[in-house]
């Protein structure tokens, strides 16, 4: 029997000889024509994107929920291009975003425009980078409502509504809003306002007394913003790559993580801009929304 296994061993040996000879000259191709060890092992950075105007902050909140929960990413860039937009999705990122840098860093980097709810989702970030000519600020929110009343009675239009209450038709465009219904409006202003001061005061550790002294919807400049303790750092997406890893501790390369887009996203996005031009060509004014939002002239969809 002994002489049976034998040439088994034997042959057990060589295919073991040669498995470790193949092993070695694949890693001696890798190490002197293929990618570097550290690109093989690079350190995972996530990326969010936020452009254009806030409509909804589902895909954004899921997009930092799902790094969040990824061990491999360790810390997550939030790039805003955005003039902000409704007040409840603003606020969902917001709440998510201080969320996510309890579990690791989220730092925000700025484009042309971060301005009103496009500032807001970015206070509670660990850090904040902006160009020095990114226009920011703009803390403060607004109602609009469009008047038709005239130009239904050139053409003969009448409305006639019934109603359970005297302020459920408040804002219908075929009327003036009423003195009670201007100071509900105004309070409701109020309130909103107050809840956007204090998310900037508590996200960027300053009291309500120092954000008050700018809240009155003024914009500025990146470099302003930086005096005024909103930002924390000038440069463009590089530099918050660099910030970024030194942050976390990171040396080397690091590989950016972008979140897939599905095809159910993909017509969300479709769906969601057709959207966007439709409200921007009639008013989004018509339908009352309530907004965090900057309406200057820069386009922040690029």
């Amino acid at each position: 029997m002994a002489k049976k296994s034998r040439p088994l061993l034997i042959v057990f040996c060589i295919l073991l000889i040669m498995a470790v000879l193949l092993g070695g000259i694949l890693l001696l191709t890798f190490h002197f024509f293929g990618p570097s060890t550290t690109a093989l092992f690079k350190e995972k950075i996530g990326v969010v994107a936020i452009n254009g105007t806030i409509s909804s902050g589902k895909k954004i909140s899921s997009q930092l929920a799902k790094f969040a929960r990824d061990e491999n990413i360790r810390a997550i860039i939030l790039r805003i291009n955005s003039p902000g937009g409704g007040v409840g999705a603003t606020q969902e990122i917001y709440r998510e975003v201080q969320k996510t840098i309890r579990q690791k860093p989220v730092i925000v980097s700025m484009g042309s425009v971060a301005a009103s709810g496009g500032y807001y989702v970015a206070a509670p970030a660990t850090k904040i980078v902006s160009n020095p000519g990114t226009i920011t600020g703009s803390i403060g929110v607004f109602i609009q409502f469009v008047r038709l009343e005239k130009l239904l009675s050139k053409i003969g239009v009448d409305f006639e509504i019934v109603k359970s209450g005297e302020f459920k038709d408040m804002g219908s465009p075929d009327r003036k809003l009423t003195r009670r219904d201007r100071e509900i409006i105004e309070a409701l202003i109020e309130d909103l306002q107050g809840q956007f001061v204090s998310a900037v005061a508590s996200g960027r550790h300053l009291s309500v007394q120092e954000v008050q002294k700018f809240a009155d919807g003024r914009i500025f400049s990146g470099a302003r913003a930086k005096q005024l303790g909103l930002v924390d750092f000038m440069g463009n997406f590089q530099d918050a790559v660099e910030i970024t890893k030194k942050v976390v501790g990171i040396t080397g390369e690091v590989e950016l993580v972008h979140p897939k887009k599905t095809s159910s996203e993909l017509l969300d996005l479709f769906l969601e801009s057709s959207a966007r031009h439709f409200m921007k060509a009639f008013g989004d004014g018509a339908k009352g929304n309530v907004l965090y939002r900057w309406d200057g002239s820069l386009n922040p969809s690029s």
